[in-house]
């Protein structure tokens, strides 16, 4: 059942497909309020996108190039025989490259299906695809929340940094958070604001309890 509480036509951005904005009903706590909604530019070409996309050129390219001089090697040589069937292992390294060139159409598709959602009491994600990863951020991950922003006003808003060594011992990051998103920097503030109101609290809390032993 939706939370009797939310109000999808008035506190959602317009934009936001009907069924995230089901999901983002069934996520809110009672009580808790929409402060902004928004959704990720949508774009084929992102830093992730690009990557796969560029490397899936020569990849692509030469599984092609194998897979059929593969073929025309045996076939004109030896005719058909057991043999034959050889080239056909290029095959799944062609579709793995027609994967990765088709990642810009991916990432295109899934910005339609996120949302990004603050209230008055965290930071939500809602990243959709095949299925939906929910992230949610309280106030006390909001410390250390910085932007990445475009003279368009376009930006990223970083909540989380990960960084860890793979099993090659490469280093790999991760950036959670709004990505591409519509006045960055508004929703900065309002992160900010959010994480302030909690270090707030805490120190209050802290203080109470001084004031406890105290006495």
């Amino acid at each position: 059942m939706a939370n009797q509480f939310f109000q999808p036509s008035t506190l959602l951005n317009n934009e936001i497909r009907p069924e995230v904005r089901e999901l983002i009903s069934l996520e809110l706590e009672p009580g808790e309020a929409i402060v902004w909604s928004g959704m990720p530019r949508r774009a084929f070409f992102t830093p992730a996108s690009i990557g796969a996309f560029l490397f899936g050129i020569p990849w692509t390219a030469f599984a092609i190039f194998w897979t059929f001089a593969a073929g025309a090697g045996v076939w004109f040589t030896t005719g058909f025989s057991v043999f034959s069937f050889f080239p056909l292992f290029g095959l799944p390294f062609i579709i793995i490259g027609i994967g990765m060139l088709s990642s810009p159409l991916f990432v295109y598709l899934k910005s339609g299906k996120t949302a990004y959602v603050v209230t008055d009491r965290r930071a939500i994600s809602f990243e959709g695809g095949r299925s939906t990863l929910i992230r949610s951020f309280p106030p006390e991950k909001l410390g250390n929340v910085y932007r990445r922003e475009k003279r368009n006003g376009f930006g990223d808003v970083i909540i989380e940094f990960n960084q860890w060594r793979d099993s090659d011992g490469d280093k790999q990051t991760e950036e959670l958070g709004f990505l591409r998103i519509r006045d960055a920097k508004n929703v900065e503030r309002l992160l900010k604001d959010l994480g302030k109101k909690a270090g707030a609290k805490s120190r209050q809390g802290d203080q109470e309890r001084d004031t406890i032993y105290k006495y």
